[in-house]
């Protein structure tokens, strides 16, 4: 059995306490760790839509977020779209792991720099991840994670 659930939000950061709030439903669904590793990732890629995405676009600009829980096989999957500029994921992404490497040998989480974290706490957490540019003009970005329905919620 799937379930499927859908939230809009203007591109606004202030809009991350609304988005954390229709969140929170999924802590009975998932088991705690998967929630907080998704919950992570859904806060991270919104902050890149509202500051990078959508950097020049009136706040009304909306973002639509969907989550699909499919229990039967364990998994969540999270969209995130967005009306930005469409990037090359994959270089992109290979860029910023790549960065996050050299920065492993750093002394402090300090010295580490701030932009593109987002994608490395995606990719380290997620089974999966893509990014789509759709006919409509919008951008998805998408996230798979396993969870087993045994674990402790």
């Amino acid at each position: 059995m799937s379930q499927h659930y859908h939230i809009q939000v203007n591109s606004d950061i202030y809009a991350l306490t609304k988005l954390q709030d229709w969140f929170e439903q999924f802590q009975t669904i998932l088991p705690k760790n998967t929630w907080m590793q998704c919950n992570l990732v859904l806060v991270e890629v919104f902050t890149n839509v509202v500051s990078y995405a959508h950097e020049a676009m009136p706040e009304e600009t909306p973002i639509d977020i969907e989550v699909l829980i499919h229990e039967s096989e364990g998994s969540l999957e999270l969209k995130i779209w967005d009306y930005g500029k469409p990037f090359d994921f994959k270089t992109e992404m290979d860029r910023r792991m790549t960065e996050a490497q050299r920065n492993q040998n750093l002394e402090s989480i300090d010295d580490i720099p701030t932009g593109g974290r987002g994608l490395v706490i995606a990719k380290t957490i997620a089974d999966n991840l893509s990014y789509e540019s759709e006919a409509d003009g919008r951008n998805c970005f998408i996230m798979t994670k396993k969870y087993s329905s045994s674990s402790e919620i």
